[in-house]
């Protein structure tokens, strides 16, 4: 059983008390509280399916910590990750939008400081590629959105042909609001680092924008703090480009879970549906501004 795993790891001192956290998609989480104070309890395997290695999210998530975003990490074995609790509230998609200039700065700092700290061999994230393997994944996998494939590779063929060259970074990759926690202080944190990775500051930046549901004028303020001035109109179309990506591979990211995952209280199927409603709005704006592509 999970309360005894839990119980027997070797990190605690004294009596232990725990809590369920809801809320994840993909892992097992507990509030934990022993004499030396809180703590959260990550349970999760690797999941090939997802390109995740457990022993790369704790390397990410220490690096994060010695860079000053992330929580401690405490302990870690095979399959489970101890992290210290932050009394912070968790952020929603309005927090988010409330003031994407702070969100903007904070990511170009994230992108600046994450390389002094990572090792070990350097992991990539390069969506382009998770969406094709997603889609050979979900085609062997007999999916239920099978349907959907053609279109979806489709769209991400024709949204990586927009994209332009940017210096690389290593980034987070899985900017959902609810990953953004923001303490009594002010201090803002990020946690859950499974995809993190070298890669395109591009992604997190329309990641944080689409997961958000950022408007225009939003999107442009996030922009202009990231890169210190007004995109040009080639980056503001690989942008909007990245955005439709970001929104695919998470519908499709939901379609795979559905195969391979049980989070308690998960409904992979509205995440899927509910992403693939968002990719639909975002191309429709993207053809708009930028003419129609062939799907």
């Amino acid at each position: 059983m999970t309360i005894d795993r839990l119980r027997a790891l070797p990190c605690w001192r004294g009596a232990v008390s725990a809590e369920p956290l809801t809320g994840g998609l993909s892992n097992e989480s507990w509030k934990v509280t022993d004499a030396a104070g809180a703590h959260v309890v990550r349970f999760g395997a690797d999941f090939p399916c997802h390109h995740v290695s457990r022993a790369s999210e704790v390397m990410a998530a220490r690096a994060a910590h010695a860079c000053g975003f992330a929580p401690e990490v405490e302990y870690a074995a095979p399959g489970v990750m101890v992290s210290a609790f932050l009394a912070a509230r968790t952020w929603g998609e309005a927090d988010v939008r409330a003031d994407p200039g702070r969100v903007g700065r904070y990511l170009r700092e994230f992108h600046a400081k994450m390389p002094r700290e990572v090792s070990g061999p350097g992991g990539i994230f390069w969506v382009f590629h998770v969406i094709r393997d997603y889609a050979r994944t979900l085609k062997a996998g007999g999916s239920r959105f099978a349907g959907d494939l053609p279109r979806l590779v489709a769209v991400a063929e024709a949204m990586e042909a927009a994209q332009v060259s940017l210096p690389i970074v290593y980034g987070h990759h899985d900017l959902l609001p609810a990953n953004f926690l923001e303490d009594a202080d002010g201090r803002l944190w990020l946690i859950d680092y499974e995809y993190a990775g070298f890669g395109t500051a591009m992604f997190d930046l329309a990641g944080a924008a689409s997961n958000a549901g950022m408007d225009a004028d939003e999107a442009g303020a996030l922009l202009s703090a990231y890169f210190g001035q007004a995109p040009d109109a080639a980056t503001a179309r690989a942008f909007d480009a990245m955005q439709c990506a970001s929104l695919a591979r998470e519908a499709m990211w939901a379609m795979v879970s559905e195969i391979f995952l049980a989070a308690p209280g998960a409904d992979y199927d509205a995440h899927a549906r509910d992403y693939l409603g968002r990719l639909d709005l975002a191309l429709g704006r993207y053809q708009s501004l930028h003419g129609k592509i062939a799907t």
